[in-house]
């Protein structure tokens, strides 16, 4: 029987991913007491192709950031129900972390990274709402516009 959060993601629209498998030596999420960390998740759709690729300030408008940054977000989301079985058990999306694939002088990052925000506020409600930063970078994996990685308190 699905719980609240995903009732709240079906009335979203949202189907969670398969996670993606690390590309790295990394692991995807690690668990220490309370604490879930989320590797950084890439803007990959449903269909398994990005979102967005090459640069915000560049190739990649501000709108398709914020809707790469969002799907990042679901990314993440699907790694924590992989990893604590349950999205109710999570209680406080604690921080967010965005990369976002910046043009030389693109400062519109913050605004982009509001995808991700957007969207765990949106699910999670007072509970999503989280400390974050937000650094351009000048690539990032496989030409993606953006990629976040998160930080959860789980019960």
């Amino acid at each position: 029987m699905a719980g609240a959060i995903e009732k709240k993601l079906s009335d979203l629209g949202i189907t969670l991913p398969t996670p993606a498998a690390p590309i790295a030596n990394y692991v995807g999420t690690v668990r220490s007491g309370n604490l879930l960390t989320v590797s950084g998740q890439l803007c990959f759709g449903h269909e398994g192709k990005l979102v967005a690729t090459g640069q915000l300030g560049g190739t990649v408008s501000a709108e398709d950031g914020y809707k790469a940054a969002r799907a990042c977000a679901i990314n993440l989301i699907a790694q924590v129900k992989a990893a604590v079985g349950d999205l109710d058990k999570v209680v406080r999306v604690v921080r967010l972390g965005g990369f976002i694939n910046s043009a030389s002088g693109y400062a519109d990052g913050p605004k982009v990274m509001n995808g991700a925000s957007d969207l765990m506020v949106e699910v999670f409600g007072d509970t999503g709402r989280h400390a974050r930063s937000t650094v351009g970078v000048s690539a990032l994996p496989a030409n993606a516009a953006v990629e976040v990685e998160g930080l959860f308190e789980v019960a």
